[in-house]
C-alpha cells in the first residue's frame, strides 16, 4: 500500500493541480497536533494527511503545516520558525466568509481569540483572529464594495 492510500488520503484531496497552479498556505508550527486541530475546528477544515506534512484541507485551498526547522539543500540559508512577535506581521492569512456574524459567534464558542469583534470598514465587515501559534488571520465579508464602496483608509472622519 503507498505512503499516501496508508495515510488515508486521496489523491484529488491533495494540492497537486493536473494542469497549472494552485496556491496554498504553509505555516511554521510549535506543535502539529494544535495546530491541525485548530485549522479542522475552528475553520471547518478537513484533515488531508495528519503529519509530514500535516495538511488542511479548507474550503479551496490548503494549509500545510510543520515544525520549524534548520536549512535544507534546497533553501540552504533558511531557518523556518514561528513568529517571534504576533503584533509584527508581513503576511497573514485572508480568510472571506459569507456571514462573518454567524462565523465570529461559531468560531468563539470554539475557543478562537479575536482582537476584535467584526468592525465595519464600509467596503467590508472585518475581524482578526489568531491561530495557536500568534498566526494573524483576517476574516471579512464584503459588503459595500460589492456596491463600488471603498474601505476607510484610516485617515477618513
Amino acid at each position: 500500500m503507498s505512503d499516501l492510500k496508508s495515510a488515508g488520503a486521496a489523491a484529488d484531496d491533495l494540492p497537486a493541480p493536473a494542469e497549472g497552479l494552485v496556491l496554498t498556505h504553509f505555516l511554521t508550527v510549535s506543535d502539529v497536533p494544535r495546530s491541525r486541530a485548530f485549522y479542522a475546528d475552528v475553520l471547518g477544515g478537513r484533515v488531508v494527511l495528519d503529519e509530514n506534512p500535516c495538511i488542511v484541507k479548507v474550503a479551496n485551498s490548503w494549509i500545510i503545516m510543520n515544525p520549524g526547522g534548520g536549512p535544507t539543500d534546497d533553501k540552504p540559508d533558511v531557518v523556518l520558525r514561528t513568529p517571534e512577535d504576533p503584533n509584527t506581521v508581513s503576511s497573514f492569512l485572508n480568510v472571506r466568509v459569507a456571514d462573518i456574524h454567524d462565523f465570529y459567534a461559531t468560531a468563539s464558542a470554539k475557543g478562537a481569540e479575536f482582537l476584535t469583534p467584526p468592525i465595519d470598514r464600509r467596503a467590508e465587515l472585518r475581524c482578526y483572529m489568531r491561530d495557536p501559534d500568534g498566526y494573524l488571520i483576517e476574516v471579512g465579508q464584503a459588503t459595500g464594495m460589492l456596491k463600488g464602496i471603498l474601505a476607510r483608509t484610516g485617515t477618513e472622519t
